[in-house]
């Protein structure tokens, strides 16, 4: 069977560094290392209305995620670039899948417990979101997954899924594997946190060099050690350990100048990445014709598979 790899991000704000090294530096790696792998990116803008409501605001938010996408280097001759909104595929088998799923299952899932926990009132899509997500890696024969380790739990809900839905109608769905890269599986905020929008710990991937210098200079610092952990576990981002190893050894106890390395680091990294996205934002055109032409790749396949689906359940007379 071919190899088939899908991930994506919803569009719910700008993406930062965390999104990057845990997640997008992989499809970009993928592209090139496994050029016989089918690759399908998603925006995952369905799942984006749990949070957005607001039209124009999803609207600029769909276009951001393809500039960003297109920005890191993924390649649309290589890889379908599309929005689940484009794939109606999608919410007929979350449905289907609905149907074959327990409540007290659902309630396993994190973003249900942690809302519980808060006491927030959840509304029917955070509850049953899994279903969806699940919908959107078996639509595609998915084998393989590359997510950050916050994410491992929506593979094991596809997995799981796809094994309870195979057992009642028949072998139908792949079951898809996590690829996680475990040194960057979780990466730190400016807090020492695992950087999150939600947190406010966040270092833009496109940011400018004001946002850089402010992010950075933000960074909580323990002045009981001579090396500022939360500093280092950034940099190793962007430079080799044995590198560092030698700068903070020179610059021990000196903070500042250990932020103004990483400032400079972060800042020499991040300037051709927004130099691309400002480029390709020049055409408007380009870029929405890019998104529609990887919804019709998408469409094609997703279509296949939910008539095999159908033809399984029952439902398929003619």
């Amino acid at each position: 069977m071919k190899k088939v790899l899908l991930s994506g991000i919803q569009p719910t704000g700008r993406p930062h560094i965390g999104n990057y090294f845990g997640a997008m530096k992989q499809w970009v790696d993928l592209q090139t290392s496994q050029p016989d792998t089918e690759k399908f990116f998603m925006i995952a803008d369905y799942h984006a209305l749990n949070f957005i409501q607001n039209n124009e605001e999803l609207k600029q938010n769909i276009l951001d995620v393809v500039l960003d996408y297109l920005a890191i280097g993924l390649d649309p001759k290589q890889s379908a670039i599309f929005k689940q909104s484009d794939v109606s595929a999608h919410t007929e088998l979350a449905w289907i899948f609905d149907t074959i799923t327990t409540m007290p299952y659902l309630m396993r899932a994190h973003a249900f417990k942690d809302a519980e926990v808060k006491n927030k009132e959840i509304g029917v899509g955070t509850f049953n979101y899994p279903m969806l997500m699940s919908a959107d890696i078996l639509l595609y024969d998915t084998t393989v997954v590359p997510v950050g380790q916050d994410q491992k739990q929506h593979i094991e809900y596809a997995r799981d899924t796809a094994e309870k839905f195979n057992r009642i109608f028949g072998e139908t769905f792949v079951l898809p594997e996590a690829l996680i890269m475990k040194e960057v599986a979780v990466v730190p905020g400016t807090d020492g946190q695992k950087m999150s929008k939600s947190y406010g710990n966040t270092i833009p991937l496109f940011a400018t060099d004001e946002e850089i210098r402010k992010a950075v200079m933000s960074i909580v610092t323990d002045s009981s050690g001579s090396i500022p952990k939360n500093v280092y576990e950034i940099h190793k981002l962007f430079r080799s350990t044995t590198e560092l190893d030698v700068l903070y050894k020179e610059k021990s106890g000196k903070y500042k100048d250990l932020k103004d390395a990483l400032i400079a680091d972060i800042s020499a990294f991040i300037k051709p990445l927004r130099e691309r996205r400002e480029e390709f934002a020049k055409n408007k055109d380009a870029v929405l014709a890019i998104l529609k032409a990887g919804g019709e790749k998408a469409k094609a396949k997703a279509q296949a598979k939910i008539e095999v689906v159908r033809e399984k359940i029952g439902v398929r007379l003619y």
